[in-house]
C-alpha cells in the first residue's frame, strides 16, 4: 500500500545514484520523524528539510542513502501559507542544524509535531491516537529565549559554535537565539577554548549563569563514539538553583533539568492529573534525575504515602534526598533501572506492592523488558514522560502487548523551533487483563 503521507508521484523502482550537490525540483509531503518533510523522486523517498508541507521548492541533495535521499530545499517555487522568515541568520541550509522549523510559524510548528506522533504511534504502536491528541499544547515564553542550557561546540583552534545538521563541521555564531538571557548572548561565544571539546552555559531559575569545559574522557571509543567528556566548571555556582511547585531544589550544574523553564512545572501537573495519586497511595519513580517528578508525587500521596525514584548517577541522588529531605514518606536510591532491578525496587514499598509507577527514560525510552517488568508489579496506572515518540511508541506497543491500554496522551512544545517534542503518556491495565 502507498504511503498516505507521500505526494502523488510514480512508483517505479529506484534509479541509479544521485550525486550530491544534485537539485531536484520536489512536492513536499508530510512532516517526517526528525525534522524534514517528505518528498518523492524517481521512485525514491527524499527527505527534506527547510520546507514545508504542500510546498513545491528546488532541492540539493546532500546524501545519497541507496533506498532515500536527504537534501535541503534551497529556492521556494510555491510557498505554504505557514511559512515565515526564520529570525536567525543561522537558520539556513547547509548552517546551523540547531534548529529544525525556523521557517514555520508557531502553531503550524505544533501542528507538524502533532501529525509526527500520531504517524509514529501508527507505524511503531499500531495504535490510532486521533482522539487522545489533538494538538501539542504551547508552553508560556513564545518561540526564542528558552533554552536554559546550551553546549557549544569547539573546533581545533579553539573556537566555539554550533554543529551543522549531520555534520561534525561548526558553524561559528555570536549568539544563539533559542537560548535564554546568558546562555544565547553567553560571552564564551567570543573567547577561544583550547583544549576543550565544547563550553556550556546554563542559568539558573535564579539567573545566574554557570560555565562548564567539556574535555575528552578517559578510555576507548566505543562503536565509533568518544567516550563520555570530562565536565569542568569553570565559572559560578555549582549546584545550580531549580524551583518547582514551591520547592527549592539543587541541581548538579551539569545534571539533568527540563531546558525549558515552563517544562518541569508542566510535566509534573500532567502526571498527577493523568494518575491522579491517593493519599496512602505507593509509587515506584524511574530514571528520576534530581527527584522533580518525585517531590510533586510526594506531596500528592501524603505522610502515609511512600514514593521511591530510582536514579543511576549519583550526584544527582544527593541533589534529589537534599530536596526532600523534609518528605519522609520520599526516598531516592541510587540503581539503574532495568528489568532485574524494578522488582527489587517495588519490594522496598510498603507491603512490598506498588500502585503507581511512573517513568521519565533517556531518548532511547524503557524498552520492552523493562516495560514488562514495571507492568509484571501490577500497578493500576503507569505514567510515561517521553522526550522521543518513537520510543514512547515502541513501549507502548510492548505495553498494550501485555495486556494494557493507553488512556491518556498529551504532548508540549517544549522545545519550539526544533523537532523535539515531549509527550506524557498514561496507561491503565485492560479490562479484560485487569486483577
Amino acid at each position: 500500500m502507498a504511503d498516505p503521507r507521500l505526494p502523488a508521484g510514480p512508483a517505479a523502482g529506484p534509479a541509479g545514484p544521485v550525486p550530491v550537490g544534485a537539485q531536484l525540483e520536489l512536492t513536499i509531503g508530510a512532516p517526517a520523524h526528525g525534522g524534514s518533510c517528505i518528498a518523492r523522486h524517481e521512485g525514491r523517498v527524499v527527505f527534506v528539510r527547510h520546507a514545508l508541507p504542500g510546498e513545491r521548492v528546488r532541492a540539493r541533495v546532500t546524501r545519497d542513502r541507496g533506498a532515500y535521499l536527504f537534501a535541503d530545499a534551497v529556492e521556494v517555487l510555491d510557498a505554504s501559507p505557514d511559512r515565515v522568515e526564520p529570525p536567525c541568520p543561522y537558520a539556513r541550509p547547509g548552517r546551523c542544524g540547531g534548529c529544525d522549523w525556523q521557517h514555520a510559524s508557531g502553531p503550524a510548528q505544533r501542528a507538524l509535531k502533532a501529525e509526527v506522533i500520531r504517524d509514529q504511534f501508527r507505524r511503531i504502536a499500531r495504535l490510532d491516537v486521533a482522539d487522545l491528541l489533538d494538538e501539542v499544547r504551547e508552553l508560556p515564553g513564545g518561540l526564542l529565549g528558552w533554552r536554559t542550557r546550551n553546549v557549544y561546540a569547539v573546533d581545533a583552534d579553539g573556537r566555539p559554535g554550533l554543529h551543522r545538521h549531520a555534520s561534525h563541521e561548526i558553524e561559528h555564531v555570536d549568539r544563539c537565539l533559542l537560548g535564554a538571557p546568558g546562555v544565547g548572548d553567553s560571552p564564551v561565544l567570543a573567547q577561544t577554548w583550547r583544549g576543550y571539546t565544547g563550553v556550556e552555559a546554563v542559568v539558573g531559575d535564579d539567573g545566574v549563569t554557570t560555565i562548564l569545559g567539556h574535555r575528552p574522557g578517559p578510555g576507548r571509543q566505543a562503536r565509533g563514539r568518544r567516550p563520555p567528556d570530562r565536565v569542568d566548571v569553570l565559572d559560578g555556582p555549582d549546584p545550580v538553583h531549580r524551583h518547582l511547585h514551591g520547592r527549592d531544589f539543587p541541581v548538579a550544574a551539569a545534571g539533568f533539568w527540563q531546558v525549558h523553564p515552563a517544562a518541569a512545572p508542566a510535566f509534573a501537573d500532567a502526571v498527577r492529573a493523568g494518575l491522579a495519586p491517593r493519599p496512602g497511595e505507593r509509587v515506584l519513580d524511574l530514571f528520576a534525575g534530581a527527584g522533580a517528578l518525585t517531590g510533586a508525587l510526594a506531596e500528592a500521596v501524603g505522610a502515609d504515602g511512600w514514593v521511591c525514584g530510582a536514579e543511576a548517577d549519583r550526584r544527582a541522588v544527593a541533589d534529589a534526598a537534599a530536596a526532600l529531605v523534609d518528605l519522609p514518606q520520599a526516598e531516592v536510591v541510587r540503581s539503574r533501572v532495568t528489568p532485574e532491578t524494578v522488582a527489587a525496587l517495588a519490594a522496598r514499598a510498603p507491603g512490598g506492592t506498588v500502585d503507581l509507577v511512573v517513568l521519565d527514560p533517556p531518548r532511547a525510552g524503557a524498552g520492552a523488558a523493562t516495560m514488562r517488568s514495571l507492568l509484571a508489579l501490577a500497578p493500576r496506572a503507569v505514567g510515561y514522560v517521553a522526550c522521543d515518540p518513537a520510543a514512547l511508541a515502541r513501549d507502548v506497543r510492548a505495553a498494550v502487548d501485555a495486556g494494557w491500554q493507553l488512556l491518556s496522551l498529551s504532548a508540549f512544545d517544549a522545545f519550539p523551533m526544533t523537532a523535539h517534542v515531549e509527550c506524557v503518556a498514561v496507561l491503565g491495565p485492560r479490562s479484560d487483563h485487569a486483577g
